[in-house]
């Protein structure tokens, strides 16, 4: 019967340790899933700021910053990190009227975008970290996912607009 101990134990950690590369495995499957939906939601907003730049653009006559929204809005997936900051470059020179309303979308979606590109790197960093350890690596659980990539665009810093004027009350 002694050596029955043996027999238990070597289950049991090979339990344990199948059990860990399950969790492992799945860990690495979250990660590029949340990578993935991060990036999606980047994408969404970059293409709602342009959209906006669009429409100021359009209202102050700006030819290079419609050219420059419309070139982020058409752009490939591998020109776009050009084409935004080149957007980006654009809205820096452009003077904005606190009282107007596409003024005011254009800078809460920038504000988004910088947000939405914050949370795109840290869930990219996760990502990256969880394909480098060694059982991963070993065990190539991460070959069915593509590698997720950073987005490096250009801080879109926007002036800070003054509150929209209240309307008068109704008497």
């Amino acid at each position: 019967m002694p050596g029955m101990w043996w027999v238990v134990g070597v289950v049991v950690l090979a339990a344990i340790f199948s059990a860990y590369l399950g969790w492992t495995a799945q860990r690495v499957e979250r990660l590029h899933a949340r990578a993935r939906s991060a990036e999606r939601a980047l994408d969404a907003h970059l293409l709602r700021r342009a959209a906006a730049a669009a429409v100021v653009a359009e209202q102050a006559e700006s030819m290079e910053l419609y050219a420059a929204a419309r070139l982020a809005l058409d752009a490939e997936p591998g020109e776009r990190e050009t084409a935004e900051n080149d957007l980006t470059r654009q809205l820096q020179k452009v003077v904005l009227d606190p009282a107007d309303p596409a003024a005011r979308t254009l800078v809460a979606t920038s504000r988004r975008v910088v947000l939405a590109r914050q949370v795109h790197t840290d869930q990219v960093r996760d990502a990256q970290n969880a394909r480098r350890r060694v059982v991963v690596r070993l065990l190539r659980l991460a070959r069915r996912y593509p590698r997720p990539e950073y987005f490096d665009i250009v801080e879109p810093v926007l002036p800070e607009l003054p509150p929209a004027p209240l309307p008068a009350p109704a008497v």
